[in-house]
């Protein structure tokens, strides 16, 4: 482990742990947010990983460790972008260089990681929700302990925060919901919520008599036995005649307070002081800025550093890659493609659940901005809006991750496929995603997918198969189509091509072979072509075929297959249980074909983090392992007839 090269302030050197944080003064805690800050820059910048969010939680990530007892006090993050420095005050300081990295620490917060990572998050606006469980389950146990809920104001558009607020609100128990409010997701918050918080922290009346307030509620314990009536009187009156019926979170039984500012050490210790001793479902606003502190992060785009890569601190410049030509990233190949089959199509509308810059559809927001919607955090919504506009003769590109369409599964099956409508899913970062690790790999899909009547489910090889499937989609006159795609580059440099409009259900042939064949669905099928190669070279010839579509198959071209060839090998980056492999299996038996199947692909268990190369290698399906698996059968075949 290289950590030793990342300086340690005087204060951070010395915590080990939140017990050593709380024998500092208060008055140390904002050099010890400095210490902190650097610490972060330091070592993100070389090794990469989540940035801005963890940047702009620093002085309230202390003041929470500070204030609570943790671990016995339970602190839940909402999707851990911003967990950085909660990891090193809580025990895996020296082990922050190995983040993200294989067999290194979770980017994420992961209860088998440490008794502080009280819930394992990554997909967003779960905490208010599993912080109330958490508090109610104390309150039957008859224990007392304080639960804290830490949510960005991007998460709390997602409705199960709102489902969350909702019960807590109607329930008697001290949760303290955080509302980090950075008017930032991952791209720039959207929605009335955004402009409800920017309505409250640009108020002046508000803020005049909020401070006012805080004067009054900062002396709580000196009130004595009436402390809670008064506060609850002080709060009430200013909020009634300033804000009158308008504060939401009022309305649903929460005191809310704030907005304060996140940065203000001082003022945030002593705020979380005070509501420890007030009752009730309470709400803290705080107003932060994404990538305080670093000033290149503070000036330019939040989104380019909410994870930048690699990047020299000094001078703020990213490093990008050696300037070699090299094939896009499947992502931009969408982006691209949707701009010229809309321009072509007047129906064609793109949406998205917060993911316009990772799913490349800001360059049609650019270009299109009437015909281009960014939701929010909100995949249910994004996949009933989309629904609606089918009904409307719309054609809706609903561009969505593989790991966050299962938020939305229920739609896609109730809204979408059972009204059999046109709805076009452009699922990106499908199979393994890399550092993101188990919370983020989009291998589920192909099995959840094809179990759906009228949805019909394919995975592009390539870039050209990419384009041709978006253009085959929007041709297609009526039902729903998922299209679904893997994180990083293709392997086309000259990817443009003229748009082939494909046969439903059509494989096509990439070579012949002898005895074994390989079928492959998606990106997957580049690994195979090289390993054809390499046994190629061992005077060994397989068959292999791109499917491209799990449903519905090719059922003509796997009759004559299973006619041909022995052995059958599927190659998918995706679950075993149920996915592509099993379909083959099943068309095997259910046609009492007595083909071998060995199939290769995602095994019965959670994948955690590391590159995606050393990923298909853990999983099996990389060239290497495909030559094996086939010399494997025909070492096997081979002592089977000598015997």
């Amino acid at each position: 482990m290289d950590n030793k090269k990342y300086k340690q302030g005087d204060l951070l050197r010395k915590i080990n742990n939140p017990e050593d944080l709380r024998k500092l003064d208060k008055s140390q805690l904002p050099q010890l947010s400095k210490e902190l800050r650097q610490y972060i820059i330091d070592v993100v910048s070389e090794k990469g990983g989540h940035f801005g969010a963890s940047l702009g939680v620093v002085e309230l990530t202390i003041a929470i460790h500070y204030i609570f007892n943790t671990p016995y006090d339970q602190l839940v993050w909402d999707v851990g972008h911003q967990a950085y420095g909660h990891k090193i005050l809580t025990g895996r300081k020296n082990q922050f260089p190995t983040n993200r990295k294989y067999k290194g620490l979770s980017g994420f917060p992961k209860r088998s990681e440490s008794v502080y990572d009280t819930f394992g998050v990554g997909h967003s606006s779960t905490s208010i929700s599993a912080a109330l469980g958490m508090s109610m389950a104390s309150k039957i146990k008859k224990i007392t302990k304080q639960h804290v809920a830490v949510i960005g104001d991007g998460a709390m558009t997602a409705g199960i925060a709102f489902e969350g607020l909702n019960h807590a609100g109607a329930e008697d128990t001290n949760l303290i919901v955080i509302l980090n409010d950075n008017c930032m997701s991952i791209d720039p918050a959207v929605g009335a919520l955004k402009e409800y918080l920017a309505d409250i922290s640009t108020s002046k009346t508000y803020n005049k008599a909020r401070k006012k307030a805080w004067q009054i509620l900062g002396k709580i314990s000196k009130f004595g036995p009436n402390a809670q009536k008064i506060a609850k009187k002080v709060e009430s009156g200013i909020k009634t005649t300033v804000l009158g019926e308008s504060n939401y979170f009022e309305s649903l039984n929460f005191r809310y307070f704030g907005p304060i500012d996140g940065h203000d050490t001082k003022h945030l210790t002593d705020i979380l002081k005070d509501l420890k001793e007030i009752p009730g479902p309470k709400i803290l606003h705080c107003i932060t800025e994404k990538g305080k502190g670093y000033g290149f992060a503070e000036k330019g785009n939040p989104t380019k550093w909410h994870a930048p890569g690699l990047f020299n601190k000094d001078t703020g410049e990213i490093l990008s890659k050696k300037n070699t030509v090299s094939p896009p990233k499947y992502q931009d190949v969408f982006g691209e493609t949707i701009i010229e089959l809309a321009k072509e199509n007047k129906d064609i509308v793109g949406v998205t659940p917060a993911m316009l810059s990772g799913s490349s559809l800001n360059k049609m927001m650019d270009e299109m901005p009437e015909r281009t919607y960014d939701v929010g955090i909100a995949e249910q919504h994004a996949v009933t809006f989309s629904a609606g506009m089918a009904t409307q003769g719309l054609i809706p590109f609903c561009n969505i991750y593989s790991t966050f369409i299962q938020r939305a599964y229920d739609q896609v099956i109730h809204d979408v496929a059972l009204q059999n409508l046109n709805v076009i899913f452009c699922l990106d970062r499908g199979g393994v995603v890399g550092a993101d690790g188990a919370t983020h790999h989009g291998v589920f899909d192909y099995a959840f997918l094809r179990c759906i009547p009228n949805l019909i489910v394919s995975a592009p090889m390539d870039e050209h198969d990419l384009r041709n499937l978006m253009y085959t989609a929007q041709k297609k006159t009526r039902g729903p189509f998922s299209i679904r795609y893997p994180r990083g580059n293709g392997v086309i440099n000259e990817w443009k091509n003229e748009f082939e409009e494909l046969t439903i259900g059509r494989a096509k042939k990439i070579q012949d072979g002898k005895e074994i064949v390989i079928l492959s669905i998606g990106h997957p099928g580049n690994f195979v072509k090289k390993a054809s190669k390499e046994l190629e070279k061992q005077g060994i010839s397989v068959g292999h075929y791109n499917m491209i579509f799990i449903k519905p198959l090719d059922e003509k071209k796997l009759h004559s297959i299973c006619k041909k060839y022995n052995t059958i090998i599927t190659v998918e980056d995706g679950c075993l249980q149920g996915g592509f492999g099993s379909s083959i299996l099943e068309f095997v038996s259910e046609n009492r074909y007595s083909n071998q199947v060995h199939r290769l692909g995602i095994p019965d268990k959670f994948i955690d983090h590391g590159t995606q190369e050393e990923l298909w290698a853990e999983c099996g399906i990389n060239s290497t392992a495909i030559v094996k698996e086939v010399e494997s059968i025909i070492n096997k075949s081979q002592i089977s007839q000598a015997g």
